[in-house]
């Protein structure tokens, strides 16, 4: 339940603090006294986004701030904070605050949260119902979610949805291979080609700079030999003369051994430059390169550049290429086998979906006409005592992410009068008497805490509004109950009721919200009754009892 309201610098309030108690909690006032405060604050609260125009007049900010204490849905509600990375209460308790004014901030359990977050966690604290505001009843996935609830298919429903959930991404999964199998025949043979083209070649990934070096030499292949003739001319030259040197040295050696010092060096120069001559000479015989060597080095060469050109920059790039072709073609002739799985796989996941509708429909029918009957006996409390109260369900083609079926709540208030769905009904006043009777019917499956009606008994009165106020009062012994009425007999049925005042003070009005016990009470519903007088004063305390 609501525990406290606090709200500073909200329209005409400056600064309130308000302890609400349990059970149905009536709010009555003179028009214009400031009532629809406290549902601004609890839209607020509720996260709805913030009018400027809201903020007290003279001050630059407005802050309301919620606690609520939870009981029966405290466990959806802490897996809901912390699915949005909030806090989880803490003793039960859940604070809900709103700053606006230079800047928005919402905080809950002193986190800083999402407008959106807010949202979806006020949507389980708060049931707010004005009198143009039954879009909730109105709504078909709404309805079915009431008969559900009160069927107690919870078991089934959570069935259901995971197994339409699982359906969906079999579904998604074939779609999106459906799409990628849609490849044209020229784009597949484009792929064969790509991939032959580059295998053909059979590249290697240091061949480049050989055949580079290679093509070089052949351009200036005569240049080169005729330079490597000169030289091993001149160099076989020199090692027939140092041949002839040799021996001379030998002879001098035998004559005068002390010369072997001098000429220590001879043997070893000698040597080198018999292999410097042998070196050329097979250097000169790589050189004698065939002409049409030379043209096969050419192409060589162009038919790796033109695959440098079409596929990337580097021999390992192209080579990349081919093998990032052949996977993709490799995926392509594998994909009828794949789309096989796939059509296996989402008729799995369908003939599940099937068997969880089926059990899920079970119960819903079992239960519509049940819920049907109680909304009715609700409906008759309340004034319609010859309508129709029915709930028809509508097969749906395919099955939806709640069911194999749609429903409408169907609802005749007057003899010889088709049913039509509750939202072609034009009546507000007729539509807050169907929502308090389906309220009524649902109240011990209804986890939300604090129900909240707006005026909802505008266009009642007489012995309508006391069945009205008996309902709130059903209600309020089963949830914390906050009713703002101009109805006595509602007020008078609260188990606890607060007063909104203005008061004028030095040219500042204000609101101010009270308790009313005993005499105040009285006086309160005698004013609302027409007038405090002996008469009325003597029926408001008879209301009272």
């Amino acid at each position: 339940m609501l525990a406290v309201l606090k709200i500073k610098n909200l329209a005409l309030v400056d600064d309130l603090t308000w302890d609400l108690g349990s059970g149905l909690i009536g709010v009555t006032g003179q028009t214009g006294a400031g009532k629809s405060m406290i549902v601004g604050a609890l839209k607020l609260i509720l996260g709805e986004r913030a009018n400027h125009d809201l903020i007290r007049t003279g001050e630059s900010s407005c802050t309301v701030e919620a606690i609520f204490e939870l009981s029966d849905n405290l466990d959806h509600v802490n897996a809901l904070l912390e699915e949005n990375g909030l806090e989880r209460c803490e003793d039960n308790s859940l604070v809900v605050k709103r700053i606006f004014g230079s800047g928005n901030k919402q905080f809950v359990n002193c986190s800083p949260c999402t407008l959106a977050a807010l949202k979806s966690i006020g949507a389980l604290l708060v049931d707010l119902h004005g009198p143009h505001e039954h879009q909730s009843l109105l709504s078909r996935d709404r309805q079915l979610a009431m008969l559900d609830a009160y069927a107690g298919a919870g078991k089934e429903r959570e069935a259901y949805r995971s197994a339409y959930k699982i359906w969906q991404d079999a579904v998604t999964e074939w779609e999106e291979f459906q799409n990628t199998r849609q490849i044209s025949d020229r784009e597949i043979d484009l792929l064969r080609f790509q991939v032959d083209e580059i295998g053909a070649a059979g590249l290697v990934v240091d061949e480049v700079a050989e055949l580079e070096q290679r093509y070089r030499q052949s351009q200036n292949s005569s240049r080169l030999l005729d330079n490597t003739s000169q030289a091993v001319d001149l160099l076989s030259a020199a090692v027939a003369s140092l041949g002839n040197a040799h021996r001379c040295i030998r002879e001098l050696e035998r004559i005068d051994p002390a010369i072997s010092e001098k000429i220590a060096g001879f043997e070893s120069a000698r040597v080198e430059i018999e292999e410097v001559e042998g070196n050329l000479r097979e250097y000169s015989e790589d050189l004698e390169i065939d002409p049409s060597e030379l043209a096969s080095i050419e192409r060589r060469i162009d038919e790796i550049e033109t695959l440098k050109r079409k596929y990337g920059q580097t021999i390992e790039e192209v080579l990349a290429y081919e093998e990032k072709a052949r996977a993709r073609l490799d995926s392509i002739d594998g994909r009828e086998s794949e789309l096989q799985r796939l059509n296996e796989s989402v008729g799995e996941a369908r003939m599940k979906v099937d068997k969880a509708a089926v059990a899920l429909s079970r119960i819903r029918d079992k239960a519509a006409p049940k819920l049907a009957k109680e909304i009715a006996g609700h409906l008759d409390d309340l004034g319609f005592h010859q309508s129709v109260f029915e709930i028809e369900f509508e097969t749906l083609d395919e099955p939806g992410s709640r069911g194999a079926e749609a429903v409408d709540f169907l609802f005749g208030p007057n003899p010889g009068e088709p049913l039509k769905p509750l939202r072609v009904i034009a009546s507000s006043g007729e539509m807050s008497r169907v929502m308090l009777a389906v309220k009524s019917a649902l109240a011990d499956q209804d986890r939300i805490p604090l129900m909240v009606f707006d005026e909802i008994d505008a266009n009642v009165g007489g012995e309508i509004a006391g069945a009205v106020g008996k309902k709130m009062a059903f209600l309020g012994d089963r949830h914390q109950v906050i009713a703002i009425t101009h109805m006595p007999q509602v007020a008078a049925l609260a188990h606890r009721h607060f007063l909104v005042t203005k008061e004028v003070e030095k040219d500042s009005t204000n609101s101010r919200l009270e308790r009313v016990e005993d005499d105040a009470r009285a006086n309160e519903l005698a004013r609302m009754l027409g007038g405090v007088g002996p008469e009325t004063l003597a029926l408001a305390k008879k209301m009272l009892g």
